[in-house]
């Protein structure tokens, strides 16, 4: 066994979820007046300078605002710049017809890891030319297979759409739609430890029946927590930081990328 391996044994192992990128064809492609490429690097760059290498990246969903291969390409390049696996899922904005075959060019389509003493599992809840979220018949049963066949190993769940509610009323219905088959399952299953998601572009962190519930920001533009009615806040672009022990303990916290300037067009229409 190498030194690093071994040093990677006797750390909890460190992931990094980036979720929201809206990435697109074009190099100066902007949402919102933001530019999302510059703005996923400056959260990896605040990623590396604050936290270091991670052990593994998890990519959740909207990763193309155009649905491109040429988005799906930048986001590979981007995260080059982490010597780990990076591990993605699309969201409703993402065209899973160009998503899947780049990601299996970088090895990122794969749904189930075992990791640093973890189980990490990936669902795809996203509706072809929907907005809202929902888990198929197959992928349901796909994930109480996979848990019940391994039962001694906490699990990290990663979706899209947010599988509870949250404040803010504009997003009541488009997050997941049948989200009480998915407590069915998580509830049978007690090595659950985490379900993390993306869409909301804002921070949630609550627990439930010993599951902890995460939302995390968005890499480019943030939705105002608690809005009525759609709206964005200038608030620094984000991500969150997992340290997960091979016990079974975790601890995971958001960060922003506070030394990017975000400048928003609220006129420019395009979401």
């Amino acid at each position: 066994m190498t030194t690093q391996s071994l040093l990677q044994e006797q750390r909890p192992l460190r992931v990094l979820q980036l979720t929201d990128p809206h990435l697109k064809a074009d190099r100066d492609g902007k949402l919102l007046g933001m530019n999302t490429r510059d703005s996923l690097a400056a959260v990896i760059d605040d990623v590396l300078k604050r936290c270091g290498q991670p052990d593994l990246v998890l990519a959740t969903g909207d990763l193309a605002q155009d649905g491109s291969v040429d988005a799906y390409e930048a986001l590979a390049q981007a995260l080059a710049r982490f010597d780990c696996d990076s591990i993605w899922i699309p969201g409703n904005h993402d065209n899973t017809d160009w998503l899947w075959p780049v990601a299996q060019r970088y090895r990122a389509e794969r749904k189930h890891l075992k990791q640093g003493g973890w189980q990490i599992l990936m669902l795809d809840s996203s509706v072809p030319r929907k907005v809202h979220g929902e888990l198929t018949r197959q992928e349901l049963e796909w994930l109480d297979a996979t848990l019940t066949a391994n039962p001694r190993l906490p699990a990290l769940i990663a979706l899209h759409h947010h599988p509870v509610d949250i404040a803010a009323n504009w997003m009541a219905d488009i997050g997941l739609h049948n989200r009480d088959a998915f407590w069915e399952i998580i509830n049978r299953h007690p090595q659950v430890r985490v379900v993390t998601w993306g869409h909301i572009h804002q921070e949630v962190d609550r627990q439930e029946n010993g599951v902890r519930l995460l939302g995390t920001p968005s890499t480019c533009i943030q939705f105002t927590a608690g809005a009525r009615e759609f709206s964005v806040e200038e608030r620094p672009p984000g991500y969150r930081w997992f340290e997960l022990g091979s016990d079974g303990g975790f601890t995971t916290k958001v960060h922003r990328a506070l030394d990017f300037k975000v400048v928003l067009d609220r006129d420019s229409g395009g979401y």
